[in-house]
């Protein structure tokens, strides 16, 4: 791999730059993790591209949208799958995941009607998004091929958060808590969630 320098920048929790972190640490690539608080960011804001985060600056420039920050390391760390269709399909797990999390009413104000949206997201989108990852995974160890993938790294990053806002939402799914376990068990990975920063989100 060539030796390059990556600095990550987004706020001081997990969402949407943890993906990335992962794979940083399961490559074992060195990157500065650069934190910003909430009070610091109107100050900063205009000097990112588009106004938004996270952004990864390679080598100096930068490179916007989580997804494709991820995906960039993941190709440059081997964790795309071993083929084109592999590496179509971790990236269709990786949309489907996302496409849930997009739903997850993180800017609604109203406790209430947040804790209702939730619920509902919780009592009809969960079962499908588990069932179709269950029904992936099959009896592997992974989600795709018969190696760790970067979609099994953003299955374990999303988990955590789902779990965060329903405990034991995959209890009925014993295939797919093995895989959390075996992501969790990843030597590199698990250092950086024993490390890490403790974030509610």
């Amino acid at each position: 791999m060539t030796m390059q320098s990556y600095k990550l920048t987004y706020f001081n929790m997990r969402g949407r730059a943890e993906l990335p972190r992962y794979i940083f640490a399961y490559a074992g690539i060195a990157f500065e993790d650069r934190r910003v608080e909430w009070n610091d960011w109107p100050s900063i804001k205009k000097t990112f591209p588009l106004g938004k985060l996270p952004v990864l600056e390679v080598n100096g420039v930068p490179l916007t949208q989580s997804l494709a920050i991820a995906r960039f390391l993941a190709k440059e760390a081997g964790l795309v799958g071993n083929s084109k269709l592999a590496e179509a399909q971790a990236d269709a797990l990786v949309d489907t995941l996302n496409d849930f999390t997009l739903l997850i009413p993180w800017r609604e104000d109203n406790p209430q009607i947040k804790t209702q949206k939730i619920d509902m997201l919780f009592q009809s989108h969960a079962p499908k998004l588990l069932d179709h990852l269950q029904c992936h995974l099959g009896d592997r160890e992974w989600l795709v091929g018969d190696s760790e993938t970067w979609a099994d790294l953003y299955c374990h990053v999303c988990f955590t958060t789902f779990s965060v806002l329903r405990p034991g939402f995959a209890d009925d799914h014993p295939a797919l808590c093995g895989l959390i376990d075996r992501v969790e068990a990843i030597p590199n990975v698990a250092k950086w969630i024993q490390s890490r920063p403790t974030t509610e989100f």
